[in-house]
């Protein structure tokens, strides 16, 4: 799935450029519109369910720098899945050149409201599935 996101003017630093502490709200941003594009609407199925998914690891690597009023359009798929532990990669280019911006890469579980880790394999099927048919081959 690709998601386009215009980049705002306070997103910027002095030299003028995105600030690369932004690029990990990118891929917030980027993720949950994933899920409700596979069909896992993030406030129904896993708030809804009482489920969390807590951020384990973020990676950016940065290979071109992002200005105010560019459009990023990031590439979201599914890396890894073994019904515990989520792997999302992320590529963003610049929509009007093609230059990659950045290589990115999270990593997530799900939890019950207790911070217990969850098998969605056992524990949610109908999402275990769904994430199973969404993997980036």
């Amino acid at each position: 799935m690709k998601f386009e996101r215009k980049v705002n003017y306070y997103e910027t630093d002095k030299m003028g450029i995105v600030h690369h502490s932004n690029y990990i709200r990118y891929a917030e941003e980027a993720r949950i519109e994933f899920f409700d594009y596979i069909g896992i609407p993030y406030k129904d199925n896993i708030e809804g369910r009482n489920m969390l998914s807590p951020v384990l690891s973020m990676k950016c690597n940065y290979k071109h720098s992002a200005t105010f009023n560019d459009i990023l359009e990031i590439d979201v798929n599914i890396k890894e899945w073994n019904g515990v532990r989520i792997t999302i990669e992320y590529i963003v280019k610049n929509k009007e050149t093609g230059k990659l911006i950045a290589n990115m890469e999270s990593s997530h579980c799900f939890t019950d409201m207790n911070l217990k880790p969850l098998n969605l394999k056992k524990e949610h099927k109908d999402l275990y599935n769904i994430f199973m048919e969404n993997i980036h081959n």
